[in-house]
Parts: structure tokens; C-alpha cells; sequence
């Protein structure tokens, strides 16, 4: 396919993606709309939804879910059974993208039984430049292509690739907009994401979602708080107040203490738990830190990604804290939240990291003795500063820097989890084994995954459970009964 055939296409653009804007965005409520041609396109079809990466890919496929709902769609769980299938990718990691190039190329086999199959890319990926034009040179089995901006043209996109019978793609390089008006159909019944702002603007070297994410927009708060009253009126139990950065909530409406004034409505509607990712280091306050300290409802559980140990690593990551910045937030919060439960991100083979760098993370592992953390190898990501520095580090020298880490993280979380041996834990139920239908599982305030043995017990109930033994990442208990 030549250059002159992709001009046809609403490609994304890295360097529209690069721009921020200084006016305040617009909040927008009535962007959604099913065009009357378009209505009941899904009545005796079926979709496949397929979600990677983030919590904010999870929310946005439940979005997408809802649309398709309302346009007749009904889900089915079997590739084969599926008039319409849609990958919400992530592309964070060069891995992720491979898997789900991988997948579309399974796909082309269901394309040639099925020609009137549908096969689409939306989320991330679809907001990288070279990814997509890849795809429309190599994968002509994908129909549609969309991006996280513009979710709300689902209808119309879909009934264009149905009655053109050719590619569709569109997706915006913009900072973004808020849209309030999205349907949504939730995949859990008691636990929901809840949406606080959008975007990013910190612009870390080594990170794409700046510019597949957009502009860091804060959602009007009475409209977070009204959906959060909306579900507890449901039966739910749960919100996690979601965000690239959410602590960073408010500062676009001229709010200084934005994320911790939010943070403290919420708490007061009454919902049981309150949890929140993901936390820049350079943005979390003090207000924010007592306020969690005040609220038996905001859950002693934090993910405070650390990504290096290293000064050096970590202001060539344009992280914008020091490791010892770092410490004294992390003092600081374990000592106004009791019993707090910590986990991190940390990348190894950063370019040029040195020995002495990696042992700088390996000393703030040490120092932290996090709970758990997600531990990756540096991925390169084709328009991020990072992906222009030099390179040194061989291969084999990044995994077995991986494999330290990972055992030195494996052995803390055993700690972290033995203190609660013989202690008796409140669990959110999430549901029971398919294994074993006498075995549930669920959450406990920290986060720490419980699997026990009870009867009487549904999703969603919150139980007591007395913790009879510890593994690595979950524990094992005993129902205890009322």
C-alpha cells in the first residue's frame, strides 16, 4: 500500500499528539448519538471484545460494550460465534503490540470463512503512527481502526465499514476532550472504575501515553460524584478512581488541592471502599496523605510507581523526583496510614543503566520492602525521547538484572504478606473458584488477594475471614461465621 493510498485515511499524528493547549476543555454531554440509519445495525449479531493493558482500557471497553449494547449487539465469548470483533489494545510495551499483532494474524483465517466479519483495532495502538500504517500495509483482514478519542463515533464508524465495504480509520491526534455522555455496560456487579481525569503531561522519557492519552483533563466533580451515588444506589461496593495521574486531578480547573478535595467527597457519600491509581510521586500531597489518613472508607492500599532507585536513571526518565524525594513520601505515608499496603512499577535496563545504577533500585527495594511490584525489561517506544538514546546494555545483562529483582520482590511480598498469619481480615467477595465451587476469593483493605472455603457466601458480599496461611502474592483463610 503507497503512501498516496493511506492519505485517504484519518491517520494519527505524533506530533499533533506532542501538543498541549492552555484553554480549559470543553465538557461535552451530548457527543454521543446513534444516526437513525445506524440503529438496531446489531440486532442478531453478536461481538467479541477483547481488552489489554490498563484499568483505563478495561473502563473504555465497558464503554464500548455499552454502545454496542444499544445498538442490538449481544456478546458472545467464542471467536467463532462473532459477527464482530474488537481488540482494545495497549502500547505501553513493545511485547503487548506483538501479542496483539499476533492475534489479528490468527484472525485472517476467520476472515476467509467469514467475509462479512468485522475486525477491528481501537485503544492505544490505534493511536501510534507506525503502528497503524503497518496494519494497513500488512493486515488487510482489519476493517476499522479507532483511537481513545473518539469512542462516541462507534455507530457511525461501524455502519460506514457495514455498508461501504471498505477500511475505515479514524482517529484524532488531539489533547482530548471530556465527554460525559458515553452508555456504559459494567463487567463487575459491586467493584467499578470510575474515571476522575484523563490524559498525561508529565512526559516521561521512556512513555507513550502522553500521546496516545492526550492532555491531562479533569472531570467536573459533581459529575464524578453523581455516577458514584448512581452506583452505590446500584449495590455497588467499590469505586477505584482512575487516572493517569491522579493526583494530579484539578490543577486544569484551577483546583491546588484538587485530588485530595475529591478524594474527601467521596469518602463522605458513604461508599464502603475507595481505591485510586495510578500516583505520580511528584504530585502527591500532603492534604491528599491526611485525608486518607481520616477516612476508614479510602483503602490503606497505594501503587506509587518508583520505575528507577538511581538519580541518574531517574532524571534521564524525567521522573522529576529524587530517590530520596521518593523515601520521604513513602515515610510519609506509611507512617498517617497504619497497615498501609504498598506497590510499585520499576523498570530495569533503562539505556545506559549501570551496575551501580541497578543497585541504587535494588537498595530502594530494600528500603521500601514493597508488597509487590510490577517489575518490566525498558521497552523502546518509536517517538518518545528514550527511543533516540544510545543503547549499551546487552540483552542477557537486562535479564538477569529482571530475575534479581523479581526475587528480591518475591521474597518481600512473602514478608509483607506473613503478618497476616492468624489475623482476621475483611474480604470483598469476588466470587467462586471454577475449579472448585467451594472456594471464593476476593480483596482484602490492602489489596491482598484471599482465597477461602465457606458456604452462604456471594459476590459481593464483604466477609470475615481468619488467615490460616501465606504465599508469595495471596493468602489462604477460613470463613468466619457471623
Amino acid at each position: 500500500m503507497t503512501m498516496n493510498k493511506l492519505d485517504k485515511f484519518d491517520l494519527p499524528s505524533l506530533d499533533e499528539a506532542r501538543k498541549r493547549k492552555k484553554e480549559r476543555f470543553k465538557v461535552r454531554k451530548d457527543l454521543f448519538k446513534i444516526p437513525d440509519l445506524a440503529k438496531d445495525i446489531g440486532k442478531g449479531r453478536h461481538y467479541y471484545l477483547r481488552t489489554y493493558g490498563c484499568q483505563a482500557n478495561v473502563r473504555d471497553s465497558e464503554n464500548i460494550a455499552g454502545i454496542l449494547k444499544e445498538l442490538g449487539y449481544d456478546e458472545t465469548l467464542d471467536l467463532n460465534n462473532a459477527d464482530l470483533i474488537l481488540l482494545n489494545t495497549c502500547a505501553v510495551r513493545q511485547n503487548a503490540e506483538e501479542k496483539v499483532l499476533g492475534e489479528i494474524g490468527n484472525l485472517k483465517k476467520l476472515k476467509r470463512q467469514n467475509p462479512e466479519l468485522i475486525i477491528s483495532l481501537c485503544g492505544c495502538m490505534a493511536q501510534e503512527e507506525g503502528i497503524v500504517k503497518t496494519i494497513l500495509r500488512k493486515y488487510p483482514q482489519v476493517d476499522l481502526i479507532f483511537g481513545t478519542h473518539n469512542i462516541y463515533h462507534l455507530p457511525e464508524l461501524l455502519y460506514r465499514t457495514m455498508l461501504e465495504k471498505e477500511r475505515v480509520v479514524e482517529v484524532f491526534s488531539k489533547p482530548g476532550e471530556i465527554i460525559e455522555d458515553l452508555p456504559s455496560k459494567r463487567f463487575t456487579p459491586f467493584k467499578a472504575w470510575v474515571n476522575i481525569m484523563y490524559g498525561c503531561d508529565k512526559f516521561c522519557s521512556y512513555c507513550i501515553v502522553p500521546y496516545t492519552r492526550g492532555q491531562e483533563r479533569s472531570r467536573d466533580m459533581e459529575d464524578i460524584l453523581k455516577e458514584i451515588k448512581d452506583l452505590i444506589a446500584e449495590g455497588y461496593k467499590e469505586v477505584c478512581l482512575l487516572g493517569q495521574n491522579v493526583n494530579a486531578y484539578g490543577k486544569d480547573l484551577g483546583m491546588e488541592e484538587g485530588f485530595a478535595t475529591l478524594l474527601e467527597a467521596v469518602a463522605k457519600t458513604g461508599i464502603k471502599r475507595i481505591r485510586f491509581m495510578t500516583s505520580h510521586p511528584y504530585n502527591f500531597t500532603d492534604h491528599a496523605i491526611e485525608i486518607m489518613g481520616q477516612y476508614q472508607n479510602i483503602m490503606p492500599y497505594v501503587h506509587l510507581p518508583l520505575q528507577s532507585g538511581s538519580d541518574t536513571i531517574l532524571k534521564k526518565m524525567n521522573r522529576r523526583y529524587t530517590s530520596e524525594d521518593y523515601k520521604v513520601l513513602f515515610d510519609k505515608l506509611k507512617k498517617a496510614i497504619p497497615g498501609c499496603a504498598f506497590t510499585t512499577d520499576i523498570i530495569v535496563g533503562f539505556p545506559n543503566e549501570s551496575d551501580e545504577d541497578f543497585l541504587k533500585t535494588l537498595e530502594m527495594v530494600d528500603y521500601c520492602k514493597y508488597d509487590n511490584a510490577f517489575t518490566f525489561i525498558y521497552s523502546r517506544r518509536e517517538g518518545t525521547p528514550a527511543a533516540s538514546m544510545e543503547d549499551t546494555i546487552a540483552p542477557e545483562v537486562k535479564e538477569k538484572r529482571l530475575a534479581i529483582l523479581n526475587k528480591k520482590v518475591g521474597e518481600y511480598a512473602h514478608l509483607a504478606n506473613e503478618r497476616f498469619l492468624d489475623q482476621v481480615v475483611e474480604v470483598l467477595v469476588d466470587g467462586p473458584s471454577k475449579k472448585d465451587p467451594s472456594v471464593f476469593s476476593g480483596y482484602t483493605k490492602e489489596n491482598k488477594l484471599v482465597n477461602f472455603k465457606g458456604e452462604g457466601v456471594k459476590c459481593g458480599d464483604i466477609v470475615k475471614v481468619k488467615i490460616v496461611a501465606t504465599k508469595s502474592f495471596s493468602l489462604d483463610g477460613n470463613l468466619l461465621k457471623e
